[in-house]
């Protein structure tokens, strides 16, 4: 709570650039309220310290709840987005990375308070939690089981020794790409205040924009070319890049996710920019246009330049396919994940063998090792998990009474952390029709997606609370 009120004075300070009175008040006011709050909980004094999975589970989801609820305290105060579900649904949306939004004319909030939707992206990119770590040394146990809790993907684990380094180094990599991103962005002559906000949605892979039209207000190709590259450079799994640091190239490039996230990317280019190609008249022009819309997509950002809802149908179904693929395992991206696709085909392909050779034992392999059953249940029973929420989740959104398309897509968009789906709640469109139980079921949503589903999961499991 205390480093939430101490990133809210960057707004704050933006607020004061732009002389945003009702703003600087709003962010005034949240922040010695969050402040207050921190204070408060430091009085408690637990009986014991010690930090196991389910602890890690719940101070992580809980986390997120309180942090959502705070951040979206600027917006109600300012009255810039008055009913507190909606701030909380677009205060959610931005710390989750998802970019769902409920706003319906984005120019007219003040500048502080974009800045403020889309540096939540940015935060919850690599998960407050992880630059806690930075700041607050706790035990190596008692780390790696906030980590694990946080950080997407299958599985999670210690860089160096000791994780706080482990938390400094994933820090140091995300900040560095964005300062590249943003000089990048800069020498194309973008102004300042929007670098930032590009940068924040780029890097958080969440794709909030201060403009209605998204990354196509600039209808620039030099911009497009940028963002859409830094979405996908994000999409990596962060361990790669440390290995490169260790100038360990061969064995990061030889990744098996890695590879398997180019093919996706390069199929899927190749073949709308072939089906989109008689809409923009060049094969240049649609290979543009896929490009970006493959890599918004597969890495769960958001952004857009065109409405690819207005494609042929093989372009939008293969946009609703990597919308459940996903990023790799340790980025900022959502989604099933690489990794968890990649284990699935291989234990359905292992599972028809043992059909037909019922003595065979064989194995999964992942990544040049071999992995363990542990591993392989926990992937199908997140997978279990997944569906169940997602069918639960359509079928109490389909309340609104709005097109089987919106409803599917839109819980796929939020479990998903991507944001734009389809029909009502395209790129051309938002969530702000959606009833307010919808509102806080897809809030659930993109926090079960953004934290792997259980924890905030068994926030509602009763032996979660019992002691012992």
């Amino acid at each position: 709570m205390l480093i939430e009120a101490g990133l809210l004075l960057i707004p704050l300070v933006v607020g004061l650039i732009f002389h945003e009175q009702a703003s600087v008040r709003a962010f005034l006011i949240t922040v010695c309220v969050t402040a207050a709050a921190g204070g408060l909980l430091l009085l408690v004094k637990p009986a014991a310290n010690t930090i196991y999975a389910r602890e890690g589970f719940v101070i992580t989801g809980l986390s997120w709840i309180m942090l959502s609820l705070f951040g979206s305290l600027p917006f109600i105060i300012s009255g810039q987005i008055p009913n507190p579900v909606d701030a909380f649904f677009e205060t959610v949306s931005g710390f989750t990375t998802t970019g769902a939004s409920i706003l319906t004319d984005i120019e007219a909030l003040d500048k502080s308070m974009l800045f403020w939707r889309s540096f939540t992206h940015w935060i919850g990119g690599m998960g407050i939690l992880v630059f806690g770590m930075i700041i607050v040394p706790l035990g190596g146990k008692r780390s790696m089981h906030l980590l694990r809790a946080e950080s997407p993907g299958p599985s999670s684990g210690k860089l160096v020794p000791h994780m706080r380094d482990t938390a400094g180094i994933l820090y140091g990599i995300y900040i560095t790409m964005s300062a590249l991103m943003l000089v990048l962005l800069l020498a194309g002559g973008m102004p300042l205040y929007d670098c930032f906000i590009n940068v924040f949605g780029t890097a958080g892979t969440g794709g909030f924009s201060n403009h209605g039209a998204s990354i196509g207000f600039y209808d620039s190709e030099y911009f497009e070319v940028v963002i859409g590259v830094f979405m996908l450079l994000f999409g990596v799994n962060f361990n790669l890049y440390f290995l490169m640091l260790l100038k360990r190239f061969r064995t990061a490039l030889s990744s098996e996710e890695l590879h398997w996230y180019f093919g996706f990317v390069a199929f899927a280019v190749i073949t709308i920019a072939a089906n989109i190609n008689s809409l923009y008249g060049s094969v240049h022009q649609a290979v543009r246009h896929s490009f970006f819309a493959v890599s918004s997509i597969i890495t769960t950002t958001g952004f857009g330049t065109m409405d690819f809802d207005t494609w042929p149908q093989y372009s939008r179904t293969l946009l609703v396919f990597l919308m459940f693929v996903g990023a790799c395992a340790g980025s900022t991206g959502g989604g099933l994940k690489v990794s968890r696709v990649i284990l699935l085909q291989r234990t359905v392909k292992r599972g028809m063998r043992r059909m037909i050779h019922s003595r065979s034992v064989g194995s999964v392999r992942f990544e040049g090792r071999m992995m363990e059953e542990d591993t392989i249940n926990a992937c199908l029973n997140y997978l279990a998990v997944y569906c169940m929420i997602s069918v639960a989740s359509v079928i109490l959104v389909s309340l609104n009474n709005f097109p089987l398309e919106t409803n599917v897509t839109g819980v796929i968009a939020c479990i998903n952390n991507i944001g734009p789906g389809l029909g009502m709640v395209g790129p051309a469109g938002n969530y702000a029709s959606f009833s307010m139980l919808s509102k806080l079921v897809l809030s659930f949503d993109m926090l079960a997606g953004r934290l792997e589903l259980f924890p905030v999961l068994l926030l509602f499991y009763p032996s979660t609370w019992k002691r012992g």
